[in-house]
């Protein structure tokens, strides 16, 4: 390998370490003993969870195994969706926190050793995307009204029965599974942070030491967890030859061991658990808070911009990387990508420490500098444009390349730390996990197009239409600082709201 990669992986290294050990106390938010327990506790189980994401959607093979499934799995994902595909032996999926939506190469794997051919693997992965966007808001709506501690062991059931349907080799049991993946989707990315808030606020501890878990569970669940978990797969499925069913029996191990401390430890909390709410006046009521708080309203818009040129770029830093097929270490650099997250999540842990400056201020550059880093692609192809001719090794272009990608993956580490704290401040306890489901239902379907359509444009059209979603962001990020600013009296008042809406509803006479 050549020393360019070492020494970009260890520069990063080094700053990371450099960070986290320079912390003074203004970086650094002191917290009581009864705190730290509790962020613990959240930690473990979210770091378990994120485990299982990697296992059953694990690393590329960064030498330690004789088999790449990573990347070929990945590869033949798309193909499996795009019959005809130009980047099918060049492109690679990150699987990061997109490994709840293509859970893995063992699974493409898996599906092909039981005899299915390209497009029935592609509607098995088109029923989980579907699913995830389907049943999104219902179960949202169902985790506010009885209860996220509920919806959170509702979620390791769910998975665990999706892992178990693995083991059979009829289809229609593994449709059932991934239609239960993407039910399982849609409550881990909204059932445990609306748990994780509500908790925090009715122990009344400190609104700041709520950045402080954030942070850390994106550092350690989205950073160390993904590369040790990612490699323990491989192990499992490769090097000990228990085959790709194995990462989905060791995740079933995890999620077990995730709910049995849920159940132990977690106490119950509630959104609007009035009994005169239906599920459909719930899930009303969440729209009608969407309307009518622009706050609410831009912070949706703003992580559908983001996370869909994030999930884009997944499909795109491959080709963009070795347009030739240059010979790439894969799996070294999507290490130095999760690095370079960590790298992220470390500088918002000491921004998000601070009074100053705020987090609807920093995120204006964070967005902007993220739409540069993705404009890269674009100038460099048009300022050292490629021969044509296959090379050893990356191009000048690629390198330049891969600093921006890095730069742009440690945007992402100071993202969901931000975005969550932007979102624990503004969406109503009432219908947080609700409201949360609503926002990714333009995301499922803005990555469901970008699935079909990642080959009929050119690559460079691509990352010119990501980085114009995330001019957008930060233009909207602007406006919702300034939203903020006028409306710092008092959130809104969502029992208004509530009546509002009932006022609405017809009389029974």
């Amino acid at each position: 390998m050549e020393l360019f990669y070492y020494l970009l992986f260890g520069g990063l290294s080094a700053v990371v370490a450099l960070l986290e050990l320079s912390k003074t106390s203004k970086d650094r938010i002191s917290t009581s003993t009864a705190f730290n327990s509790f962020k613990n506790n959240y930690l473990v189980v979210y770091s378990l969870m994120m485990a299982l994401e990697e296992i059953v959607a694990p690393l590329p093979d960064l030498g330690f195994g004789s088999n790449n499934h990573w990347f070929w799995g990945s590869t033949f994902i798309l193909a499996a969706l795009h019959e005809e595909s130009e980047y099918t032996v060049d492109l690679m999926i990150e699987f990061r926190w997109a490994g709840d939506w293509l859970q893995g190469p063992y699974v493409y794997f898996l599906y092909s050793q039981y005899g299915f051919d390209k497009g029935d693997i592609g509607r098995l992965f088109i029923a989980g995307f579907g699913s995830s966007m389907l049943f999104g808001t219902i179960v949202g709506s169902l985790a506010d009204k009885q209860g996220r501690r509920r919806a959170c062991v509702t979620y390791c059931i769910t998975y665990i029965l999706s892992c178990i349907t693995k083991h059979s080799p009829q289809y229609k049991v593994l449709m059932l599974g991934r239609i239960l993946g993407g039910i399982a989707t849609s409550l881990l990315f909204s059932a445990f942070e609306s748990w994780l808030v509500a908790e925090h606020n009715k122990r009344s501890f400190e609104p700041q030491w709520l950045s402080l878990t954030f942070s850390k569970a994106i550092f350690l669940g989205n950073g160390l967890v993904a590369i040790v978990s990612g490699l323990f797969a491989n192990i499992l499925a490769d090097n000990l030859g228990f085959g790709p069913v194995a990462p989905f029996d060791a995740a079933a191990c995890f999620l077990a061991i995730g709910m049995a401390i849920i159940l132990s430890s977690w106490s119950e909390n509630y959104g609007d658990s009035s009994d005169n709410r239906n599920l459909f006046s719930q899930f009303k009521g969440a729209a009608v808070a969407i309307a009518s708080d622009e706050k609410i309203a831009l912070l949706g818009a703003i992580q559908s911009l983001f996370e869909g040129s994030m999930y884009t770029f997944v499909f795109l830093w491959t080709p963009a990387l070795s347009p030739n097929e240059e010979d790439i270490p894969h799996g070294f650099i999507f290490a130095t990508f999760m690095l370079s997250s960590m790298l992220g999540s470390s500088i918002a842990s000491r921004l998000l420490a601070r009074s100053a400056p705020k987090v609807e201020s920093y995120m204006q550059i964070v967005f902007g500098i993220s739409a540069l880093t993705l404009l890269l692609p674009i100038i460099t192809n048009f300022l050292v444009p490629s021969t044509g001719v296959k090379s050893g090794s990356i191009s000048v272009a690629g390198c330049i390349q891969l600093f921006g990608f890095c730069t742009f993956e440690a945007c992402v580490g100071i993202f969901w730390p931000s975005i969550m704290k932007m979102r624990s401040q503004y969406i109503p306890e009432e219908a947080r996990s609700t409201i949360m489901n609503f926002f990714r239902i333009p995301l499922n379907i803005f990555v469901c197009v970008v699935l079909y359509n990642v080959n009929a444009f050119p690559i460079t059209i691509m990352f010119g239409m990501c980085s114009i979603f995330l001019f957008m962001a930060s233009v909207l990020q602007r406006r919702l600082m300034v939203v903020a600013e006028s409306h710092k009296s008092k959130p809104q008042d969502w029992s208004a709201l509530k009546e509002r809406d009932n006022e609405t509803e017809p009389l029974n006479i």
